[in-house]
């Protein structure tokens, strides 16, 4: 029987979202119950940083799966280091403290897709001769400072397709789950037709598998603006919401991107619709507030 009766981690978050990003330190503490005097080869405590990507496609002959991953990180801690002579633990509660410090690098953003993923992780190892070890694990939230510097682009543009004129604008380019963006329009109808604004938010994902690459493009959200008549000028705004659930701005992998577009458009029948698009970056809240 494993005199192991517990072996847990837990760690100290540094914001309410428990986002880390580079530089910051991990601690926390690792506990280990035993129910006897154990002998232990090693304690180990690490982070680790991995990203792949895989989708198939094609059926029967022609069916192809594409795939690639890396490691981005693997920083660690020895709360036992491994010695010629094992080390022994009397029996009880242990209560040992760790600190990591994440590498100050441009690492990428935790991410999970239908097609990759790229997770960081807070891994204990207890090594014992002629055992199995003993693992226990905790994802970790991960942002890179560098997505504000990704933040590009005007706050206001403007477009003419025949007999519409339209300028937008947006109040910022950064923001994060949950926050509310103003979006405003305002349209120059010239044309004998009725005509509407709308705003959506689209998101795009790549993924890259070397020289393959596989693109997703969906419309999280779409709201419609007021109704311009014709031969009319007019305004039209809007307070659209960033989704809890969105993933953030995803910029700094050959693997995987996800970036954001807030289109403004109107809407013309059997017409090609006037445009203006804005790229956002989303953010944590954490890193709009510090």
């Amino acid at each position: 029987m494993s005199p192991i009766k517990e072996f847990s981690l837990s760690y100290e978050a540094l914001n309410k979202q428990g986002v880390f990003t580079n530089g910051d330190t991990v601690t926390g503490i690792l506990t280990l119950t035993l129910s006897k005097e154990t002998k232990v080869k090693s304690l180990v405590v690490k982070i680790t940083g991995e990203g792949s990507v895989r989708w198939a496609h094609g059926v029967g002959d022609d069916r192809r799966i594409y795939r690639d991953n890396k490691d981005y990180i693997k920083v660690k801690e020895y709360l036992i280091k491994e010695d010629a002579k094992d080390n022994v633990l009397p029996e009880g509660v242990h209560h040992l403290k760790f600190s990591i410090q994440i590498p100050q690098e441009d690492l990428p953003s935790s991410f999970k897709g239908n097609h990759g993923k790229i997770v960081y992780m807070l891994q204990a190892k207890l090594s014992r001769k002629w055992h199995m070890a003993s693992t226990v694990e905790k994802e970790l939230n991960f942002a890179p400072k560098s997505l504000l510097q990704s933040e590009q682009g005007d706050l206001a543009g403007s477009v003419s397709k025949g007999e519409v004129q339209m300028s937008a604008t947006i109040d910022r380019k950064a923001c994060s789950p949950g926050e509310t963006l103003s979006i405003g329009a305002k349209i120059n109808n010239s044309s004998s037709k009725e005509v509407r604004a709308k705003f959506s938010l689209e998101q795009r994902t790549v993924y890259h598998a070397r020289a393959i690459r596989k693109v997703v493009e969906l419309n999280l959200c779409k709201m419609d603006g007021d109704k311009i008549g014709p031969n009319s000028e007019g305004t039209a705004s809007c307070q659209l919401m960033i989704p809890e659930d969105i993933v953030h701005t995803l910029h700094n992998c050959e693997m995987i991107s996800v970036t954001y577009t807030i289109k403004v458009y109107v809407d013309i029948s059997f017409s090609i619709d006037p445009e203006v698009l804005f790229p956002v970056v989303i953010v944590p809240s954490c890193f709009l507030t510090c």
